[in-house]
């Protein structure tokens, strides 16, 4: 006999609209999902913004020849010069006050007092030696000259958003969906749902399509917030933001569907989502880039769905790329994806 129901009285419609209702009755989840990546962006882009070089900060320990050594340091821009007695050096540098020592020994000779483990360190060692250098006559044998270039798409910055909004994706994904079914399952009402017309597949591709309509309005608030304050460029079109985005939260909709489809209490599913999200946080370059572990931990790096998420949302913004540049990182996304409803349907338990 065929299903004269309309799609408003299908159980996948009327589901779908209950995960919008839930979400929206949560002031903590949207907290964590429009304002707190926000105030991050917001935070970070501040604290990483761009700025005129800073001076490097030496002492001059005082002496007959200081006056020789201080002279021309102090012309100079890029040196921020102190003249130091002995203990007010020592102390100085002991405590990170100044980042290199210059002791005048004789006219002619100096020694430099650093910590060769700080860069800052090594920094302001090359631009005083090179100061004194030229000060006492020598000439460069290449003339050089310098063009600045400061181009959107290089700054911390546009750096940042696109990891913030793969990381937001993942966790109201993972955490949204996960901790919804495990609070139904620990409060019985999944056993209640067994007895209406629904399947199990309805039940969980209700909570990824629920996200979709929220995605839409994360992307929009975290994206148009970098690129209006903080002029984070948009070089790929918004059709191909909009679907790496679509599929970045299907996969870890999926996966939050899969960490929930066995625990019975929130302790228990807390635990696994920990587990699942946390060497991603650490590994897939949301805050730095992935390149800077060993080449070793590399497949293992890649093959994380935020890793995906972040270089395919960086390659959309920063770069423009096309989709068949994006192909490998959606194929990736695409594979968490279908393998994690996958399992999910066939292990997931109602009580």
């Amino acid at each position: 006999m065929a299903d004269r129901r309309t799609w408003r009285e299908r159980p996948l419609y009327q589901l779908t609209i209950v995960r919008y209702l839930e979400f929206v009755r949560e002031p903590e989840a949207l907290f964590w999902t429009f304002i707190f990546p926000v105030l991050l962006t917001a935070g970070l882009g501040v604290a990483f913004r761009s700025r005129p070089p800073e001076t490097a900060k030496i002492g001059v320990l005082q002496g007959p020849v200081a006056e020789a050594v201080a002279g021309p340091l102090e012309a100079d821009a890029r040196l921020e010069v102190r003249r130091l007695d002995d203990s007010a050096a020592a102390q100085a540098l002991r405590t990170g006050k100044i980042a290199l020592l210059v002791v005048p020994v004789a006219r002619g000779t100096v020694t430099y007092r650093f910590d060769d483990a700080r860069p800052e360190a090594r920094t302001a060692r090359q631009l005083t030696d090179d100061v004194l250098q030229r000060a006492a006559g020598r000439t460069d044998p290449v003339r050089v000259s310098e063009e600045l270039v400061r181009e959107r798409g290089s700054r911390y910055i546009d750096f940042l958003v696109p990891g913030l909004l793969a990381m937001g994706l993942m966790g109201n994904g993972i955490w949204g969906i996960g901790f919804s079914i495990v609070d139904q399952r620990r409060k019985k009402l999944l056993k209640r749902l067994i007895a209406t017309p629904m399947s199990r597949a309805e039940y969980l591709a209700s909570f990824i399509l629920s996200r979709i309509g929220w995605l839409i309005l994360e992307v929009l608030v975290l994206v148009g917030f970098g690129v209006w304050v903080f002029g984070v460029p948009l070089r790929g079109s918004l059709l191909m933001l909009a679907g790496v985005s679509v599929l970045a939260a299907l996969t870890f909709g999926g996966v939050g569907l899969l960490i929930a489809a066995r625990p019975r209490t929130i302790e228990g599913a807390s635990g696994l989502m920990n587990v699942a999200m946390l060497p991603m946080w650490v590994f897939s370059g949301v805050f730095f880039s992935a390149t800077n572990f060993p080449a070793a931990m590399q497949p293992f790096i890649q093959a994380l769905p935020l890793t995906a998420a972040v270089d395919a949302l960086r390659a959309t913004m920063l770069e423009g790329a096309s989709l068949a540049q994006l192909a490998p990182e959606l194929g990736i996304l695409g594979a968490w994806m279908v393998g994690s409803f996958a399992i999910a349907l066939k292990i997931f338990r109602w009580m």
